[in-house]
């Protein structure tokens, strides 16, 4: 199995900065697509971002494209959520997930993804 854990989420005014990072451990060898989803309250989780195994590929919503960038070191087993400019809009509790199969494009569904972080709070404030 893969075990993944994401740190660094806090609060910050809008405008500011956050990077998140998720490192896996466990069978890493199973650690395929990458993906960042969030849930804000009364709100249904929704993909942000996410990336092939090999990186080659990325995907964003429109909403934070520009915005965020979405990154992996395959060789430290840490994937990384950079949060440029943030906005109130963004405040939510952010997951990374991995997927146990190797898709040729960036997967957005949750229930294409295998193995998920406990989640990190991230709150922007005006």
């Amino acid at each position: 199995q893969v075990q993944l854990v994401e740190s660094g989420g806090g609060l910050v005014q809008a405008g500011g900065s956050l990077r998140l990072s998720c490192a896996a451990s466990g069978r890493t060898d199973r650690w395929y697509g990458m993906g960042w989803f969030r849930q804000a309250p009364g709100k249904e989780r929704e993909f942000v971002a996410g990336s092939t195994w090999r990186g080659s590929k990325t995907g964003y919503i429109d909403s934070v494209k520009g915005r965020f960038t979405i990154s992996r070191d395959n060789a430290k087993n840490t994937a990384y959520l950079q949060m440029n400019s943030l906005v109130p809009e963004d405040t939510a509790v952010y997951y990374c997930a991995a997927t146990s199969i190797v898709y040729s494009g960036v997967r957005t569904g949750s229930d294409e993804y295998a193995y998920w972080g406990q989640g990190t709070q991230v709150t922007v404030s005006s």
